[in-house]
């Protein structure tokens, strides 16, 4: 839920969702899943380019909309491909966006339910159309010595979200780098190598593709016996063997041992201070830890009701204290993700 205090352009920075409104505003927005809606002729046709959003706000507020999308306008994708979504009572309809920007298309005088962005596809593919994309690692904490889960997905917040959400409940952390050198090809196979012994399995080939939020996201596990004090990670299109991203995993990167309950609850209490003053990104904490059960709507709206955000921090770890272990273990492991560069400082 977004509250907009008055006429201006805003946009949020977990979704990337953006509003241009003429007077103050409360819109509420949330993902949707594109494969429940888009039947299999359409996707024969049409391939989202961005997530799909249900918007729910006053009419005639918004004077226009810009819906986050994924497709690289350097490349030779041309904006006449383009089209906006517009789900109603089960029916799909489609709008030509008033123009196509850089990571968003603006549809001025909009009307609300179901929206999102897609993408026409040439002669059944989309092989030729250039898409921002990101690698994600994982160090999962509880395995044996060290394993990694990488990732290769479209620029897409919700997607980006669900992958995150699936690695914490496994107990994992992000291990945060760069994108790929250059926009990817939907349809395309990428190889992960290492300059070092290393086991990658099941295959060391992974397909770029969109996948639902819904649904299990593609990865490879990387099987590490001997952590070297580095270690560097390619990936390469196997048309061609061009090197399309790089990466160094270091010692440093990955020191961060899965903790004892007692050194846990020591290290929070340790640190509540300063986790008081600069825990950021608080909307999004309290996101996931709704999403796991550890707080519920009450405990939510008591912390956001707080006048400052040192009291807001507060609150939450002293709730997340009284809940117990399992509750600090949940909060440690969404700061590791959402904030890894805080709790590396602190360590």
């Amino acid at each position: 839920r977004a509250h907009l205090p008055g006429a201006g352009i805003f946009q949020c920075s977990i979704t990337g969702l953006g509003f241009e409104v003429k007077s103050p505003v409360t819109i509420t927005y949330r993902y949707a899943t594109w494969t429940r809606y888009l039947s299999k002729a359409y996707q024969e046709i049409w391939v989202p380019a961005g997530p799909l959003f249900h918007i729910n706000v006053q009419p005639g507020v918004v004077q226009a909309v810009r819906l986050p999308h994924f497709i690289c306008l350097a490349g030779t994708a041309g904006p006449g491909l383009c089209s906006i979504a517009h789900f109603k009572s089960g029916k799909m309809t489609l709008e030509r966006p008033t123009r196509v920007i850089a990571f968003s298309a603006v549809l001025e005088n909009p009307s609300f339910s179901l929206l999102g962005v897609l993408w026409r596809r040439i002669r059944s593919t989309l092989s030729s159309f250039p898409m921002h994309s990101l690698v994600l690692i994982f160090q999962q904490l509880s395995a044996a010595n060290t394993t990694l889960h990488l990732y290769l997905i479209p620029d897409d917040n919700s997607v980006k979200q669900a992958v995150e959400k699936q690695e914490m409940n496994w107990h994992s952390k992000l291990i945060p780098k760069p994108p790929p050198f250059n926009p990817l090809f939907f349809g395309c196979i990428y190889q992960v190598t290492s300059t070092n012994p290393v086991v990658i399995t099941p295959e060391a080939l992974l397909p770029f593709c969109y996948k639902s939020p819904k649904e299990q996201q593609l990865f490879v596990e990387i099987y590490i016996r001997n952590m070297a004090e580095e270690i560097e990670l390619c990936m390469t299109d196997t048309r061609n063997d061009t090197v399309i991203w790089r990466a160094s995993v270091r010692s440093g990167d990955i020191n961060l041992p899965a903790r004892v309950s007692k050194t846990l609850s020591a290290f929070m209490k340790k640190h509540k201070t300063e986790l008081c003053s600069r825990m950021r990104q608080l909307s999004t904490i309290l996101l996931y830890l709704r999403n796991a059960n550890v707080i519920n709507s009450d405990e939510e709206e008591e912390v956001q009701g707080q006048d400052t955000s040192q009291r807001k921090n507060r609150i939450l770890l002293e709730l997340a204290e009284k809940k117990g272990l399992k509750a600090q273990e949940q909060l440690y492991r969404i700061l590791q993700t959402k904030d890894p560069y805080l709790i590396a400082d602190l360590e």
